[in-house]
């Protein structure tokens, strides 16, 4: 994921806004140019936050081409920890607006298709020797660098393949009392419905 989505917008604090300020703006776009920053940064003297006690740059961020408002803002502050009790201490605060990165996110479809899902697999549960088989070979897949999990209990098919849809999961391994006895596993494609089987030696390498 790129930054095109997102601009800077950076000012002075009130109390900083006349001509001794400026050689620190030149200093500040220099960082900008040598460190080959890619965000468009646009300078705004009517921006204004933190009035009590942003002494210095101040900044928002916001989202191109969605109307939301700053995601993302902050500034300098030279004696804000004067407050605590630890005084002539300078620093630079920033905060993020995590919903409003999630609704511009969404809006702009930036999230990754397969993100609510965190299992690529899930073995059906269809009774005990079935599932000790399975979670043996649950346990080969994992090791296999494939995310995967169960059916957290023994149960009909159609639920077992409802919770999988509801999941996301693009992948189900059946393992029944045929495939047990034969040494197999089927291997459902959620997506198109196709159905393979292979030997449970070869699953981990199928399922890459």
């Amino acid at each position: 994921m790129n930054g095109n989505w997102l601009c800077c917008e950076m000012s002075l604090a009130p109390r900083l806004s006349d001509w001794k300020a400026f050689p620190r703006w030149k200093r500040s776009f220099g960082y900008v140019n040598r460190l080959g920053v890619e965000l468009p940064i646009e300078l705004d003297f009517s921006l204004a936050r933190g009035l009590n006690y942003y002494t210095g740059a101040i900044f928002e961020v916001k989202a191109l081409d969605f109307a939301i408002g700053s995601i993302c803002g902050g500034g300098r502050y030279d004696d804000l920890t004067g407050i605590f009790g630890m005084p002539n201490m300078s620093g630079v605060g920033i905060s993020f607006g995590a919903d409003r990165i999630y609704d511009v996110m969404t809006g702009l479809g930036l999230f990754p298709a397969d993100l609510g899902c965190a299992a690529r697999v899930m073995f059906a549960n269809l009774g005990e020797a079935e599932e000790h088989a399975s979670l043996k070979l649950l346990q080969e897949v994992r090791a296999a660098g494939i995310p995967a999990e169960i059916y957290p209990e023994n149960g009909k098919m159609k639920k077992q393949m409802e919770y999988a849809n509801r999941r996301g999961i693009p992948c189900v391994v059946i393992v029944g009392s045929r495939e047990l006895e034969e040494r197999v596993a089927t291997i459902k494609d959620m997506t198109s419905g196709e159905q393979t089987q292979v030997p449970f030696t070869r699953l981990a390498e199928a399922l890459r």
